[in-house]
């Protein structure tokens, strides 16, 4: 039986791993007053993060409808999607619709949409963990069930080295964020089992919210032995390296892979953010 694996834009892959499980995308959109990016292959994220910093207005974004989900369902007769969290975005609503509407014209299709409770490099670690189980060849409910239970148990972390993007949203009021700014110092976040976002720690300065951040995987992290750590960064290649070469020292995981954030993860880490999830 052969299976398809789909997920949103907001899934950061390398060209390694997108060849390797032969994972198809359905684009989200980004749009900063009057300038429209479709966050696919052609994205220019250099321009995106240029424009971000210089509108005064926080970058709007926008889920793929249920059209480009339906043509990639129409293409597979057994597909595994993965979608942002359903609280950050209509992404899983939409693939759902997609799907409801498959089963009308064709019965005979079967497509699972997996809530991510998650963003950025957590859909790329649930796309890489329904990959091994594809390529294990294991059957269809089989598969389900791990990957569900590996969502569950999934952790994500973040760092943000700007907080511009929460300020211009209101998720940060002005004046708090400019004390924040003044002080250096940096939310360290994790997301909620609800698949929400929420603050666990902060620091002053990059350095020490990086060594926090290295810290929390620590905390929250059980059999690690079994997990891969994943590293999404944008523009911080350099921190990216740091955390694999610490993380590799004090725990023990299978893997540690670093992606680049695409468009969507780029609007919400932001130049220098980094996205952990295991």
């Amino acid at each position: 039986m052969e299976f398809k694996i789909i997920v949103d834009s907001c899934c950061d892959l390398t060209k390694e791993i997108k060849e390797r499980f032969n994972i198809s995308t359905a684009p989200l959109s980004i749009d900063i007053e009057d300038e429209h990016f479709v966050d696919n292959q052609n994205l220019d994220r250099e321009k995106l993060l240029k424009t971000m910093k210089n509108s005064d207005q926080a970058p709007k974004t926008a889920s793929p409808g249920p059209g480009p989900f339906l043509d990639l369902y129409r293409q597979h007769e057994n597909s595994f999607v993965i979608t942002l969290s359903k609280e950050l975005s209509a992404s899983y609503q939409n693939a759902v619709l997609a799907k409801e509407l498959l089963v009308e014209e064709a019965e005979d299709k079967f497509v699972k949409v997996f809530n991510s409770f998650s963003a950025s490099v957590g859909e790329t670690m649930i796309a890489y963990k329904l990959g091994e189980l594809i390529e294990a060849g294991l059957e269809r409910k089989e598969i389900i069930k791990k990957a569900n239970k590996y969502i569950k148990e999934m952790n994500t972390l973040f760092v943000l080295d700007s907080l511009d993007n929460l300020i211009k949203a209101g998720r940060m009021g002005k004046l708090k964020g400019k004390i924040a700014s003044f002080f250096n110092i940096k939310p360290v976040l994790a997301g909620t089992p609800e698949g929400t976002i929420t603050l666990a720690d902060k620091a002053r300065g990059s350095k020490r919210a990086i060594r926090k951040l290295i810290e929390k995987v620590g905390e929250k992290g059980e059999n690690l032995e079994d997990k891969i750590l994943g590293i999404a960064h944008c523009n911080a290649l350099e921190k990216a390296e740091y955390i694999k070469k610490e993380a590799a020292k004090k725990y023990n995981f299978r893997d540690i892979i670093i992606v680049e954030t695409a468009g969507i993860s780029t609007v919400y880490a932001n130049e220098g953010g980094i996205v952990l999830a295991f």
